[in-house]
């Protein structure tokens, strides 16, 4: 059992990211946790297992969760042993069996005589059999290190699981194995993800936004199917809202200047009347207050309307806010972008593949590279790319247009603004206000003009590249995205859907999230062994 009563987190520097925080979670229970980059999900986390203290509020868990965090680098000074919290136990067993069974090292085994072993079977379940617990972290794959705290379950067998994007960089094989054991485990699951695959496994989800958290009682489907029909209802309040601003503006005017001709009605019958000049000022006076007091009400209902029309088109999600603006790609469908007969590479002596490849893509196909960590997809782009020298068979590339956007989106210029990056796609000479007003449309507001590419996450530097694509005004003859759903959140996510489905060039796509290639409608594929 989990339960956060009233939590709230204050950042180092006093800003609150939330407050007001209520989950509960009961035995055997399968919860997602969603929300946008930045609205605190990894910092619940991380409240749950202790490691952050809240400012306000309350933690209770029946047992100590296992918490499986992202990989940044932050274990690579570790063993495998010391990662997976057994280093001190596994000392002692060796010295145990080595005839030093003093007090000391009986009381750290605790009796746990099979901890080894389940080490090793551990390991071999998530395929890392031939893997050394002395061996350093940093020697691991980001896929390897995942696989190692996804390990260590089996070993500790935990009653409160917390894991925080716990497919990303799996291929694959690696994916249906954590699905695998989702689906099975009966562990109290509380699961930070952005694998819509994954979420799907789930019995309920929670949304963590800048409102609150919201509880839906279903999988990921179910949620997106009652999100839309929130948004239904939302544009639908916006519509009603906007039609209302009108006719309040319209009734403002009609009233206004039905009161002006009353009043100048007024003014020339006081006229002819031949009234006191004290007398017309003060009816004149009058008539201005009165008029004053029309403006005055209608001002303020106008307003309130304006206010509210405001408050809901910020609610709107940012999909539905943005305007790509592809251009159709020039190159009529069919044409041959790149052929190769008998293909390789290798790395020293020792060839990449088996067999050697024979592929085309011509123009207009959407193809994803697939196959397990480590077998070629990243050489293979370059080689497509021409940044590599095929070391067997033969290649031919049309004179096409490509833009390859990689997991660390090296189409952003870190030491440029992000004004700047904007400005060198400006192949059209765009004004400067057209340039920023093409940034808003990809939620980079005044305020992140001046801001270094540096400091953007993962999916602020995706939607950047987007915006930079839809600057240069003539869409590229090939996009090729290289596990571009990595590190993007579920509204990043759609973002990229969006925009990859206005595209009508060549798309080739290395990416192992199952749901984001059948939304962008994926026609065919390379399979790497």
């Amino acid at each position: 059992m989990l339960i956060l009563q009233s939590i709230s987190y204050t950042h180092p520097n006093k800003d609150l990211l939330f407050s007001n925080i209520d989950l509960n979670l009961n035995k055997y229970q399968k919860a997602a946790l969603i929300g946008n980059n930045g609205a605190g999900k990894s910092t619940l986390l991380k409240l749950i297992t202790g490691t952050f203290q809240p400012a306000n509020g309350s933690v209770f868990t029946s047992s100590k969760p296992y918490y499986i965090p992202q990989i940044f680098g932050q274990f690579n000074h570790l063993t495998v042993a010391q990662a997976l919290q057994v280093e001190a136990k596994l000392k002692a067993f060796k010295e145990i069996l080595n005839g030093e069974a003093n007090e000391e090292n009986l009381l750290i085994l605790d009796d746990d005589w099979t901890i080894e072993d389940r080490c090793f079977a551990a390991l071999a379940y998530w395929k890392l059999q031939n893997l050394d617990l002395h061996q350093k972290m940093e020697t691991l794959s980001g896929g390897q290190k995942t696989k190692v705290f996804l390990a260590g379950i089996a070993i500790h067998q935990p009653e409160i699981i917390l894991l925080d994007e716990p497919s990303n960089h799996l291929d694959a094989e690696s994916r249906q194995l954590l699905y695998d054991f989702i689906q099975h485990t009966s562990a109290t699951l509380l699961v930070v993800s952005h694998d819509r695959k994954l979420l799907n496994l789930l019995d309920s989800v929670y949304e963590l936004s800048w409102h609150g958290i919201k509880m839906y009682s279903g999988n990921y489907e179910f949620y997106a199917e009652q999100k839309q029909l929130e948004t239904n209802a939302l544009n639908l309040d916006i519509k009603s809202k906007e039609r209302a601003l009108r006719q309040a503006k319209e009734v403002a005017r009609e009233t206004l200047e039905r009161q002006q001709k009353l009043d100048a009605l007024g003014k020339k019958k006081q006229e002819k009347a031949g009234m006191p000049t004290i007398v017309m000022n003060t009816l004149r006076n009058n008539a201005e207050k009165s008029t004053a007091r029309i403006k005055d009400v209608h001002a303020e209902k106008t307003d309130n309307l304006a206010q509210e029309l405001t408050q809901l088109r910020q609610e709107r999600s940012a999909t539905d806010k943005m305007k790509f603006g592809f251009d159709n790609a020039a190159l009529h469908k069919g044409k041959i972008l790149f052929a190769a007969k008998d293909l390789n590479f290798g790395y020293g002596a020792k060839m990449l593949w088996e067999q050697h490849l024979t592929i085309s893509l011509t123009s207009g196909e959407r193809i994803a590279v697939k196959g397990a960590n480590g077998s070629g997809k990243t050489t293979l782009i370059k080689l497509i790319l021409g940044e590599l020298k095929p070391q067997n068979g033969m290649v031919q590339r049309a004179g096409t247009q490509a833009v390859y956007i990689d997991q660390d989106y090296s189409l952003i210029d870190n030491q440029l603004t992000v004004y700047e990056q904007a400005q060198k796609f400006n192949a059209t000479s765009l004004l400067e206000h057209e340039i920023k007003i093409r940034l808003n449309r990809f939620l980079f507001a005044k305020d992140y003009w001046d801001k270094p590419c540096a400091a953007l996450s993962g999916g602020e530097k995706m939607r950047l590249a987007l915006c930079c694509l839809t600057i240069a005004n003539k869409a590229p003859d090939m996009i090729i995205l290289d596990e571009p759903t990595n590190n993007l959140d579920i509204q990043n996510i759609e973002i990229l859907t969006a925009a990859i489905n206005e595209y009508e060039g060549t798309l080739l796509v290395i990416s192992h999230d199952a749901v984001f290639l059948e939304q962008i409608g994926v026609s065919g594929e390379i399979c790497l062994e």
